[in-house]
């Protein structure tokens, strides 16, 4: 009970990937393969890095040697808030890139930020919408930029800028998922932003409702305390295309830098095969979901 009493968002999503059991399904079993196909390219697992920012604190050139191990396991690689040099040097180390680009109140500054990922050869581009209140109701401010929520015709406008699949992320119901779509964008996250609000739902909880409105349509990704391969199971069963793993890498990547980064990915990827062989799992879109039980 004590969770519920502290609203400790990310304690409530932890506790819920935990409550979620796996029944086993040897017979008829083969090698699974890991291998995601998105956005026109095919990688080597479904673990991608989150949409980390400001990692010098962490390691010298943290978000290039982030990169650098994405690029390394033939992930995907996410970039949070940051400024336009730091970019190209992530986007020059190889690794395909998703820009994630905050709600600012000035939106030349967004349309400018999306140019030049497209610029830089990014994957895709995209906005994390759940940043755009603080938590006494009044719009954000992060590290002095203004931010301001966004409308669907705004969104709209967004998707139509560039050429880039464009990625909403924070998406925690079935009514933003239904507005994405009318949008057109070509992605979203399941997230509350490691816990932006108290008593947010699980990722995993809401994830199958939306699943069901999205239908296939467009790619569906899931970040928010993704600690193992078991947990990246559980979400593809789920409903996600693709897991983001954040605060996972922090200490491989703050000892062995690229190196880290890269050896977490593919441990969580072997971890990954491991479910997926046990539960005859051939590949990603293979995993029937009727394997996951809630005690």
């Amino acid at each position: 009970m004590e969770n519920l009493r502290t609203g400790d968002s990310n304690q409530i999503t932890r506790d819920y990937f935990d409550s979620l059991l796996v029944e086993m399904r040897h017979i008829d079993s083969v090698i699974p393969s890991t291998t995601l196909e998105l956005y026109g390219e095919r990688f080597d697992t479904p673990v991608m890095m989150a949409a980390l920012s400001h990692l010098n604190k962490v390691r010298e050139n943290g978000m290039v040697e982030m990169a650098r191990g994405a690029y390394l396991a033939n992930a995907v690689n996410w970039a949070g808030m940051g400024e336009e040099e730091e970019l190209e040097a992530i986007t020059a180390t190889g690794a395909k890139t998703i820009k994630i680009i905050k709600p600012y109140a000035d939106n030349k500054i967004i349309f400018r930020k999306i140019k030049h990922a497209q610029k830089c050869g990014a994957l895709a581009v995209g906005m994390d919408v759940d940043h755009s209140f603080s938590g006494n109701g009044k719009y954000d401010n992060v590290l002095g930029h203004p931010m301001t929520s966004k409308s669907l015709d705004e969104i709209k406008e967004f998707v139509k800028s560039t050429d880039l699949p464009f990625i909403i992320k924070g998406v925690l119901s079935e009514q933003d998922a239904l507005k994405c779509l009318e949008a057109g964008v070509k992605g979203i996250v399941v997230s509350h932003h490691h816990g932006i609000m108290n008593y947010a739902i699980p990722p995993l909880k809401i994830l199958p409702r939306i699943a069901a409105i999205v239908n296939k349509q467009i790619p569906i990704f899931v970040d928010c305390g993704v600690a193992s391969g078991m947990d990246v199971f559980k979400a593809l069963a789920l409903g996600a295309t693709a897991v983001s793993a954040g605060r996972i890498i922090m200490d491989p990547l703050s000892k062995d830098g690229a190196n880290g980064v890269k050896d977490t990915i593919i441990r969580m990827t072997e971890e990954l095969a491991g479910v997926m062989a046990r539960t005859c799992s051939c590949d990603m879109k293979h995993i029937d979901p009727s394997v996951i039980h809630n005690k």
